[in-house]
């Protein structure tokens, strides 16, 4: 089975070139993975010592980062690299300052996990989440390298559980050991007879707690506030927009709306801006500008909406709408502020637990946004006691990482 695989995988990375001409996502994908071994020889030497992180994106990256950074701290001699499987993930933190080495993950053949594990030559690996790559885990597992799987998620339809995924679950065996973020994780895991699993929750608790030690002050966004009731609304999609706009649209002047997109390309930007009635500004237009005249700003840069929460008296996380759901609900959360989602947010624990916990209310129609919006605006207790709610979550599930540290240094 593993051969076959090699074989498609093989027959993928040629065919990839062919769609770059046809996606400016996959150009990059592509592209982005020429230099990687070049780029590996340049920053480790064979003498360095070395451990490797994966995410898959960005989520995951933010993810790890507690966790890279503890390790980081614990062994200062060694170089971390770390790898991306995601454009959206890659091209944001291609410059972080954490890693000796950023670069794409070469696809999942044979060779590459060779040639990449013989440049690297790590003595601890972390798989973040998931992504569990055949060739790589293989390789890693004859040399005899420590893997780990850190806020692993494991749930009923994957193919570990299934009937045909023997291929799959033999992959799960090259790890030493399993950190997942629930009690369901573990009992699927050890259903399979796996027992080097332990329940540690999920390190975006420690990131987004970090969150706030920092210096989280923006002078414009103070400026364009106003001292006057903010909404947040958070990497929005269009079917998320077209309500927020109408309701924006009839709102009071006393309100602020502060809109950060998911998709920040310029013709997207241009239309959003021209649906709203409200005098509106951009992120680019706003040099020289007294803010503070505007009633909506629209973020067209990245990078800098989780500051742009502390901020708000409300949030809206967007992607609700669509799947797999819901964007990142932690990063208000940690803030103390009441949230507002779409539908679609059952696949996320956090989002799920904070709605049962009514920190967080889920809209399906223009009617409950609208009452969601007007309730949180015109009740200020309403809005403390909810937002209280998710800080409260928020801190109550922290300490992943202490807890992997603990087993990886006891």
């Amino acid at each position: 089975m593993l051969f076959l695989y090699s074989i498609v995988t093989q027959i993928v990375q040629f065919s990839l070139p062919l769609f770059g001409f046809f996606s400016p996502k996959m150009k990059l994908f592509v592209n982005g993975r020429k230099t990687v071994f070049e780029t590996l020889e340049q920053k480790i030497n064979s003498s360095d010592k070395t451990i490797w992180f994966h995410a898959a994106s960005l989520g995951e990256y933010e993810q790890g980062l507690p966790v890279m950074e503890k390790i980081k701290a614990k062994f200062p001699n060694h170089k971390i690299v770390v790898t991306f499987f995601s454009p959206s993930g890659y091209e944001v933190r291609k410059n972080n300052t954490i890693a000796d080495a950023t670069v794409y993950l070469p696809l999942d053949t044979k060779s590459n996990a060779k040639k990449f594990l013989k440049l690297v030559h790590p003595e601890m690996v972390f798989f973040i989440k998931y992504e569990f790559w055949p060739n790589y885990l293989n390789e890693l597992k004859k040399t005899n390298v420590t893997t780990y799987l850190i806020s692993g998620i494991f749930r009923e339809n994957q193919a570990f559980f299934k009937w045909y995924g023997g291929f799959y679950r033999k992959a799960l065996k090259t790890f030493d050991y399993f950190f997942v973020q629930n009690e369901s994780s573990k009992k699927l895991l050890q259903s399979l007879g796996f027992q080097n699993v332990k329940i540690s929750g999920d390190t975006r608790f420690d990131r987004v707690v970090a969150i706030l030690e920092r210096d989280n002050s923006l002078d414009f966004i103070a400026n364009f506030k106003d001292n006057k009731t903010t909404i947040v609304i958070g990497s929005s999609w269009p079917k998320d927009e077209e309500l927020l706009i109408n309701y924006i649209n009839q709102s009071s002047e006393n309100i602020k709306f502060i809109i950060a997109p998911h998709n920040i390309k310029e013709e997207q930007i241009s239309n959003l801006k021209s649906q709203i009635t409200k005098k509106t500004v951009l992120f680019s237009e706003k040099n020289n500008l007294d803010l503070s005249n505007f009633n909506v700003f629209i973020i067209d840069t990245i990078g800098i909406l989780t500051k742009i929460y502390s901020y708000a008296d409300i949030a809206y996380v967007g992607g609700g709408f669509g799947n797999p759901g819901v964007h990142n609900l932690l990063e208000p959360a940690t803030f103390g502020i009441p949230i507002i989602v779409g539908p679609n947010y059952s696949h996320f624990a956090e989002a799920t637990a904070l709605v049962h916990q009514e920190g967080c209310i889920s809209i399906n129609i223009q009617n409950e946004l609208n009452e969601a919006f007007d309730n949180l605006i015109s009740n200020e207790d309403i809005r403390h006691e909810k937002g209280h709610i998710c800080e409260t979550f928020v801190q109550m599930n922290k300490g992943a990482t202490q807890t992997i540290m603990n087993h990886i240094n006891p």
